[in-house]
C-alpha cells in the first residue's frame, strides 16, 4: 500500500515522549538532540535527530563521517556546505540535502557569507544508518530547493514530501534505506489519517504548535515544541489533529524508516557493524587512506577564515 494520506487499520500509539533539550555541538553551535543520546541511543535505522539552531560564526566545522547518511532540512536561514572532495553549496531556507557519507567524507556545516551574526540559521539533522552491503559506497549527495520540493494541500493540511509519497505525490529522493519524511502543517481543526508500513519505526518530532497524536486516552497523546514522540508497532496509520483554540497552526515532521537489524557500533561520527570495522575507519581517517585520501591537504573556507587548526 503507497504512503497516502488516508489509511484503514489499527492506529500507532505513542509509546514514549522526549523533550529534546539543548546541548552544545561544533564550533559554538546549540542542538537539540532527540535522538542519539542517552535515552534513545537508536532507533534502528535512526542514529541522530538534531534540531540545530546556529549564527555566525558559530557552526560545524570539518569533521568527517563513514557508514551512514546525513538528511540536512533548513527551517530557516542557509548552511554553506563544503566538503574535501571538492563539493560546495549552500542550502537555504526550505531546502534539502541528503549527503551518503558511505565509505567516507570530511565536511563542514557553516552559516553562509549571507549570514550574519544575528542571523538565525534553523534546521534539522537527521542521521539514517546504511547496512553493510552500503557502508562503504562512494560518497554522494542529493540536494533539493525549496521551490523544488514536493508539496501537497487537502483539508487544512499542507504536506512536504521529504522523502516517501503523500496522496500520489512523490519525493525525488531516492532513499538506500527504506525512509519516509514528511513535514505536515496542520490548522486548527483539522487531521491526518496517515499510512505507516506496518512493520517500520516511526517517530513524530514537533516544530510548532500543540497537537494531539494517537489515541487521545494516552498519556503520551499530546505534545508541543521540540518534543519527540516515538510511535509503538502493531499497527498501520498515525492519527493527528490540532485542536488548538488558539488559532495557531501544528507543524511535525513524520519520519519512518525499515530497521535494518544489524549490529551497530558507533565511534562519533562514525558508524559501522564491528569494532575492528571502527578500528580500521579511525586508522584510515588518521592516515588519510581508503575514502579520506583527499582529506590530507583540505581545510575548508570556513575553518580557515575562523583560524581553526586540525
Amino acid at each position: 500500500m503507497p504512503i497516502s494520506e488516508e489509511a484503514s487499520g489499527k492506529k500507532r500509539l505513542v509509546v514514549k515522549k522526549l523533550f529534546a533539550r539543548q546541548q552544545h555541538e561544533g564550533f559554538g553551535a546549540v542542538v537539540r538532540r532527540s535522538i542519539g543520546r542517552f535515552e534513545l541511543r537508536y532507533f534502528d535505522p535512526f542514529l541522530v535527530l538534531d534540531e540545530f539552531s546556529v549564527s555566525a560564526p558559530a557552526g560545524f566545522p570539518d569533521h568527517p563521517h563513514r557508514g551512514f547518511e546525513t538528511v540536512t532540512y533548513m527551517l530557516e536561514g542557509e548552511i554553506l556546505h563544503e566538503d574535501c572532495e571538492g563539493h560546495k553549496g549552500v542550502i537555504r531556507e526550505g531546502g534539502l540535502q541528503w549527503m551518503t557519507a558511505g565509505k567516507g567524507i570530511v565536511h563542514s556545516e557553516m552559516p553562509s557569507s549571507n549570514a550574519t551574526g544575528t542571523t538565525r540559521n534553523k534546521g534539522l539533522q537527521l542521521w539514517i544508518n546504511l547496512s553493510s552491503k552500503h557502508k562503504l559506497v562512494m560518497p554522494s549527495y542529493q540536494e533539493i530547493e525549496s521551490k523544488d520540493i514536493a508539496e501537497a494541500e487537502k483539508d487544512g493540511v499542507r504536506v512536504r514530501i521529504i522523502a516517501g509519497e503523500w496522496n500520489g505525490v512523490k519525493s525525488k529522493i531516492c532513499t538506500r534505506t527504506p525512509t519516509m519524511y514528511l513535514d505536515f502543517t496542520l490548522t486548527p481543526g483539522s487531521k491526518i489519517s496517515q499510512h505507516i508500513p506496518l512493520h517500520w519505526n516511526a517517530f513524530v518530532y514537533v516544530l510548532q504548535g500543540h497537537g494531539h497524536f494517537g489515541d487521545s486516552r494516552s498519556q503520551h497523546s499530546t505534545a508541543a515544541a521540540h518534543h519527540l514522540l516515538i510511535l509503538g508497532l502493531g499497527g498501520d496509520r498515525l492519527e493527528a489533529w490540532n485542536g488548538s483554540d488558539s488559532g495557531l497552526p501544528l507543524r511535525f515532521i513524520l519520519v519512518g524508516g525499515e530497521p535494518i537489524g544489524e549490529p551497530v557500533v558507533q565511534f562519533g561520527p562514525f558508524v559501522m557493524n564491528t569494532q575492528e570495522e571502527i578500528d580500521q575507519t579511525v586508522d584510515d581517517f588518521e592516515n588519510f587512506t581508503n575514502g579520506f585520501e583527499k582529506a590530507r591537504h583540505w581545510k575548508s573556507q570556513a575553518a580557515s577564515d575562523l583560524g581553526l587548526l586540525f
